[in-house]
């Protein structure tokens, strides 16, 4: 028998988001955003535990909502950045944990330090899209982040160390 191999699937910039929160001073919870990055998975339907992923996007791209809080993250209290910096995600492990869900491990760099990240995922749907007309998959997830871990807990534990992850990903196959 001869296995499939692992299709390659392009992110859609359009539609992948990963939206960040954490609480601020126990008032309220406090939201960002990235979107617009590239990616690629290697996914195996019929294995998904051969699959792989890998997104990056720039630091700079990062939306707060508000000039203000961009700049002071930017700034000397948490990322002191030029705006060249990289936020990559890389798996290194996939365990399935049910149908149409696993755990997503893998090697997270922020702030130019590297460390592991279990992300929670979901395979929604896969099919030919419909305005397309390609075969598309689409998966969402959760993590938690813990920004100390980066070098990042300023202001910690008053603004939460734990940043929550909702990341929401659609991919066309590569021809």
């Amino acid at each position: 028998m001869v296995e499939a191999a692992p299709q390659n699937y392009v992110l859609d910039a359009s539609h992948s988001q990963i939206v960040f929160s954490y609480n601020h001073l126990g008032y309220s919870t406090t939201y960002g955003l990235f979107s617009g990055f590239e990616g690629e998975i290697a996914f195996d339907q019929e294995n998904p535990a051969a699959s792989s992923v890998s997104v990056s996007m720039p630091l700079s791209s990062m939306m707060t909502g508000w000039e203000a809080r961009f700049a002071h993250f930017m700034g000397p209290d948490f990322f002191n950045a030029k705006g060249d910096e990289i936020v990559s995600f890389t798996s290194t492990g996939i365990e399935v944990t049910g149908e149409n869900t696993a755990k997503i491990t893998g090697d997270l760099t922020l702030n130019g330090m590297t460390k592991p990240v279990v992300l929670d995922a979901k395979l929604n749907q896969t099919g030919t899209h419909p305005m397309a007309g390609k075969e598309w998959a689409g998966f969402d997830a959760t993590a938690t982040v813990i920004r100390s871990e980066f070098g990042l807990g300023q202001f910690a534990p008053f603004v939460s160390d734990e940043v929550e992850l909702q990341i929401s990903i659609e991919a066309m196959k590569a021809e």
